[in-house]
């Protein structure tokens, strides 16, 4: 069994007299890749800076192993422009290290760290990093710590699909046990060995099940039931109990007062069991479509757009009809936000034409959320002529608008200011339901969105008759939603059938790419083939390492072998249409493929030994 890193025992915290979480009592351990999802303003944020020690529980105790190392990555985080990298990391560094005697060290650790997230130069200045980088640079200030334990609140938050995918390599390669809050369920299930669900629907609070988010989702339905069942035994039960004191004063007598005390508890029980068992943990989300009956909603062709000397795409055809869901993915600056400019008519392509139906009805979900103002109150915001809403030619009152958003009515009087971010992108999803649409545009619709209302966001858009454009880093409704899958920013536009074909190809270039710059190692070497560097040290091999030597090609080919067993593992139907599978059978191809780069360097390395003595 593991040993525990951190234990909270009857931990409870409120904010303005509501309660987000009591009695919480939760041990990590030092084997724990943890994942603490749960719906908006069930406190994942706050209990994870319980964790952290940045914030004090109101009641309960946090105990931490001697001498544990916490190291705490916020959602947001700003740096002063004008130091290095590493200048900055170092100054996180001054915060809980005595660095007066070990500086060097921690000087040079810090360098490997920033290097190992992708900053070659640890000189250069912090201004003008991009997003990604900004969150890269945050983790590094962290890892530079060594901690025994990290905590990541929404670490994906505002990152593109590239970022994620550099940030879920990095978090796989720790060697410290992490808690993650996230709502990406992709990111989720490559990375937790253990989720845990923080919200009041479960008995104690959260509800933690050891494995994967599959893991999970099976041990939810699992404890549903359980609750489904115990509600229906409590209520039998329940009902025995009453018939027995309705029978008359005979039946109460003195030696009985233990049972009546039982019933009541029972009767408090079984309301309890009901109170979990019929919340609503998730808001009504339904788009309202148009109706229109147009066969094609947009076409463009050869559409071409740069700007200076960069082109951002070329030559591309794209059209939109009701029911198609296109998912638009590529690198920031690749020109995704551009083309859905294009699309709904606020910019023109350089080249090519473009035909839009008449009166073509765009509904654009803005991930800057620009259209929300702070000023306003919740109950401005939801219903700007008054008291009342129209939603689908019929009014329907303010409160009970709100209700279907999860908002309480005591909220309507607060100023979005006040709202977390996942329920002002709740406030903006529920003023553009009211719009009929043709065409729904999502620039990354699922930023500050919880798992629940992420479900229901992709049911409706499932559901939605008209067009959906969508832009996401998760992986998880990219590959739900879409019907089509757009990529920008490689030589020219190409289309795929899902996400898992693009990822397929994607890793096939790129062995086709390394292959083609490095050297054939056994063997003769190809004409023009970059000789690697040698090590220049003069030192003779050992006995032991000419046999290591000797061996490294028939482990190589051992290696090659047992890549090209997986992948023809993969390429089974059976395996294709099981996601799950087919992720476990993708792991096991990357640490085949590492241990195959590792055994290829370790041959340079000998073999040029070899060659100079």
């Amino acid at each position: 069994m593991a040993a525990p890193l951190l234990t909270l025992t009857g931990v409870g915290k409120a904010f303005s007299g509501r309660v987000l979480f009591d009695d919480i009592n939760m041990t990590i351990e030092e084997d724990d890749c943890m994942a603490l999802i749960g719906p908006n303003g069930s406190g994942k944020s706050t209990l994870l800076k319980i964790m952290a020690g940045l914030y004090e529980p109101d009641n309960g105790s946090v105990v931490t192993r001697r001498d544990l190392e916490v190291a705490y990555l916020p959602q947001y985080q700003t740096f002063d422009e004008s130091k290095s990298l590493l200048e900055i990391v170092m100054g996180e560094l001054e915060k809980t290290k005595d660095l007066e005697h070990q500086q060097f060290e921690w000087k040079a650790y810090g360098e490997a760290t920033l290097s190992r997230l992708g900053f070659n130069d640890p000189q250069a200045k912090a201004k003008g990093l991009s997003g990604g980088q900004m969150k890269r640079l945050s983790l590094a200030m962290q890892l530079a710590r060594k901690p025994d334990l990290l905590l990541l609140d929404e670490p994906t938050n505002h990152l593109d699909l590239e970022g994620v995918l550099f940030l879920e390599e990095v978090l796989k390669g720790l060697s410290c046990p992490f808690i993650l809050v996230s709502h990406d369920r992709s990111f989720v299930e490559n990375l937790a060995n253990r989720v845990v669900e923080l919200s009041s629907f479960y008995k104690e609070g959260y509800l933690s099940v050891r494995g994967s988010y599959s893991d999970f989702i099976e041990g939810k339905e699992q404890y549903q039931s359980y609750q489904a069942n115990e509600e229906k035994a409590l209520a039998s039960k329940v009902r025995r109990e009453l018939a027995w004191l309705a029978r008359g004063a005979r039946a109460r007598q003195t030696k009985s007062q233990h049972r009546i005390k039982e019933a009541g508890k029972l009767v408090d029980d079984l309301s309890d069991v009901k109170l979990r068992n019929n919340q609503k943990l998730t808001a009504a989300l339904d788009f309202n479509a148009s109706g229109r009956q147009s066969r094609e909603l947009f076409l463009g062709r050869g559409l071409s757009k740069s700007y200076g000397e960069k082109v951002l795409f070329k030559d591309l055809d794209l059209i939109l009809s009701p029911g198609m869901k296109l998912g638009l993915a590529g690198t920031n600056g690749s020109g995704k936000s551009t083309l859905l400019k294009i699309i709904a008519g606020a910019l023109e392509p350089d080249k090519g034409t473009v035909k839009r139906a008449e009166n073509l009805k765009v509904v654009w979900f803005d991930q800057l959320r620009e259209g929300l103002d702070q000023s306003l109150t919740l109950k401005e915001a939801l219903a700007p002529l008054g008291d009342q809403v129209e939603f689908r030619g019929r009014s329907m009152h303010v409160a009970s608008w709100a209700r279907r958003f999860l908002f309480r009515p005591e909220q309507l009087p607060l100023t979005l200011n006040y709202l977390s971010g996942g329920e002002q992108a709740r406030i903006f999803i529920a003023n553009l339901m009211r719009q009929p649409a043709d065409l729904l545009i999502l620039d990354e619709p699922t930023n500050d969105l919880d798992i629940p209302t992420l479900e229901v966001l992709e049911e409706s858009l499932a559901d939605f008759p008209g067009a959906v454009v969508l832009v996401t880093h998760d992986r998880y409704m990219l590959d739900s939603i879409s019907t089509h899958l757009l990529v920008l920013g490689g030589e020219k536009p190409e289309y795929f059938a899902d996400y898992l074909q693009w990822q397929d190809l994607a890793a096939a270039r790129e062995k086709e790419r390394r292959e083609k710059v490095e050297p054939v190692l056994v063997g003769k070497k190809s004409e023009g083939a970059k000789e690697p560097e040698k090590d220049r040290s003069g030192k003779p091999l050992s006995n032991n390492e000419k046999k290591e030597l000797a061996g490294l090609e028939g482990r190589i080919a051992e290696a090659e072998a047992a890549l090209a067993l997986i992948n023809e593992k993969m390429s089974a139907p059976e395996i294709a249409v099981n996601h799950v599978k087919l992720n476990e059978m993708m792991k096991e191809a990357e640490v085949a493929k590492g241990k195959i780069d590792a055994l290829y360097e370790r041959y340079t390395f000998l073999s040029d030994r070899a060659e100079l003595n």
